[in-house]
């Protein structure tokens, strides 16, 4: 039971070079998306930031010109 409880120390060189070989075998393991998948992703993903930005912006420009109108139904 005591046995268990020891803990092998390693040098750092040799952590880092196990933690390198790790990654390595992970990263074969990833799915990577094809060129097409990744460029009409990113495509619908600027596309709708271009998209929010303009509803937000009607929407500022809306809520602007009615606050601005009863501030000044109300200071008159």
């Amino acid at each position: 039971m005591a046995d268990e409880l020891v803990v092998k120390k390693e040098s750092w060189i040799e952590s880092t070079r196990e933690y390198l070989i790790d990654i390595r075998a992970e990263m074969k393991r990833v799915t990577w998306p094809s060129r097409a998948k990744v460029e009409s992703t990113t495509i619908v993903v600027i596309v709708s930031v271009f998209a929010f930005a303009l509803y937000f912006k009607f929407l500022d420009t809306v809520i602007n010109a009615t606050v601005t109108r009863a501030y000044e139904y109300l200071v008159k």
